[in-house]
């Protein structure tokens, strides 16, 4: 399961998704969520449901991809739609206690289920086609104005690309300490929830101490390229807008009124 966690990967390319400004992809995100989070009826999922499918397919990404990396979130999802299932108005279908599913309930369930997994799918997305050092200039580009208030963009965007990056190497070094383990008779699948949550406690040593020593690692490479902060630098590839961002955003506004037309409805 481990393995289809893909949060923080990037996948090569030359469509016209990984073509993109990272500024437009990371503000198409933020207008994604916004439009999500407008939805409220079949129509206006099946709009954000066609958004999804229409960007994964310009950028060359299979369905099966973002499918695997919704694995890992199964139970969570589930457990929102449980939770959810029984908030509902109305008559009930059935009723034990103070325990009731309605009609509304449902509806309730099966919507945030598919916005959780909407929301996820949409973030991969971003991921998959924008490298972190993109990420790392969009996000200093965006929250530039900020430097106005001391606040230090550059090293902030930095920890987060890092961070993303290394979502991946964390993911796969646990997987050969937990391999590494099996192989010495340790059991992670057998047994109560319980047991198997006591199970992954001998993990979490090995997997500290591999994190602080990549840290520290990093750490020293950067002072040895005589690393100093964000003052100063300059870029190689430098943000420029084209047409295709200008049309990027005239549909995501197009998408966003959509969401507030079909809210309606």
């Amino acid at each position: 399961m481990l393995k289809d966690i893909t949060l923080g990967q990037y996948f090569p390319g030359n469509t016209v998704v990984h073509r993109l400004d990272p500024r437009t992809k990371l503000l198409w995100l933020l207008g994604y969520i916004v439009a999500l989070f407008l939805a409220k009826n079949i129509w206006g999922y099946a709009l954000m449901l066609g958004v999804l499918i229409t960007e994964s397919a310009l950028a060359k990404i299979k369905p099966k991809t973002l499918l695997s990396g919704l694995k890992p979130l199964i139970f969570i999802v589930i457990f929102t739609a449980v939770v959810n299932l029984f908030y509902g108005t109305g008559e009930p279908l059935w009723q034990w206690w103070i325990l009731k599913i309605t009609a509304e309930g449902i509806r309730k369930a099966v919507f945030m289920a598919l916005r959780i997994m909407l929301l996820v799918c949409g973030t991969f997305l971003l991921t998959y086609t924008t490298s972190p050092l993109q990420l790392t200039d969009g996000l200093e580009r965006l929250l530039g104005p900020l430097k106005k208030l001391r606040v230090p963009v550059q090293e902030l965007a930095m920890m987060m690309s890092i961070a993303l990056r290394f979502i991946p190497t964390l993911i796969e070094e646990t997987d050969k300490i937990m391999s590494a383990q099996k192989a010495r008779g340790a059991s992670f699948d057998t047994g109560k929830l319980s047991e198997r949550a006591k199970a992954l406690l001998p993990l979490l040593v090995p997997l500290f101490v591999s994190a602080f020593r990549r840290a520290d690692e990093l750490a020293t490479a950067m002072e040895c390229r005589c690393y100093s902060g964000g003052e100063g630098r300059t870029r190689m590839k430098q943000l420029v807008y084209r047409r295709r961002d200008l049309v990027t955003g005239i549909v995501m506004v197009l998408i966003l009124a959509s969401a507030i037309v079909l809210r309606t409805v």
